[in-house]
C-alpha cells in the first residue's frame, strides 16, 4: 500500500503569521482537496515552515535549524512556496532559506509557487522569478504560478488553483 501524499508549505514573508502565510496555508488545503478529488490518498497535514521563524538562523554558521526545516519540506510530495512581492520578486528571506537547499532538493516533487502583491502590475513576477527558482531546485511546476492581489486575499484558494489550471484534466480526458 502506498503512503498518502504529503502537502507542505513554505512561507517567505519576514513577518510571522502574515497574510501571505494564511493564503499559503489555504492554497495548501486546496491542493489537498484537489488531490483527493482526483482519487489520491492525502495526509491531513504536512510540514509548514514560516521563514520568519528561521530568520535568526539563516546566516548562523553551523545552525541546523534551517537544514531540518528544509529536510521536512523536502519529504513533501507537493510544496506550496509563497512570498509577498518585494521589489517585483520574492523576498530575500525566502531566497536565503532556499539557498541553503542542496542541488536537486525538489527533484520528484511538485511545487506550487504563490506570490501575493498589492498591485496587479506584479502578476508576472511569479512566472519570471519564483517559478524558475523552484524549477532550478528540481521541482516540477506543471501549471501557472499563482498570483494573488492583496485585495483578493479572501478569494477561495480552490478557485485560485482552478483559474490557473492546476489539477485540471486535459481537454477530452475524464478525471
Amino acid at each position: 500500500m502506498s503512503q498518502p501524499l504529503v502537502v507542505g508549505v513554505l512561507v517567505g514573508n519576514p513577518r510571522v503569521g502574515s497574510r501571505t502565510s494564511r493564503a499559503a496555508v489555504g492554497v495548501g488545503e486546496a491542493v489537498r482537496g484537489a488531490l483527493r478529488a482526483l482519487g489520491h490518498e492525502v495526509a491531513d497535514d504536512g510540514p509548514l515552515v514560516d521563514a520568519a521563524e528561521l530568520a535568526g538562523e539563516v546566516f548562523a554558521p553551523g545552525s541546523g535549524v534551517v537544514d531540518e526545516a528544509l529536510g521536512a519540506l523536502g519529504r513533501a510530495d507537493h510544496l506550496v512556496v509563497a512570498s509577498p512581492t518585494y521589489k517585483a520578486t520574492y523576498t530575500g528571506l525566502l531566497k536565503a532559506v532556499l539557498d541553503r537547499a542542496p542541488g536537486g532538493w525538489l527533484r520528484g516533487r511538485v511545487a506550487v509557487p504563490l506570490l501575493v502583491a498589492a498591485s496587479d502590475r506584479h502578476a508576472l513576477a511569479v512566472e519570471l522569478h519564483l517559478k524558475p527558482l523552484l524549477v532550478e531546485l528540481g521541482a516540477a511546476v506543471p501549471g501557472r504560478g499563482l498570483f494573488l492581489n492583496e485585495s483578493a486575499l479572501d478569494q477561495d484558494p480552490a478557485a485560485l488553483l482552478a483559474e490557473a489550471g492546476w489539477f485540471a484534466a486535459p481537454a477530452g480526458v475524464a478525471s
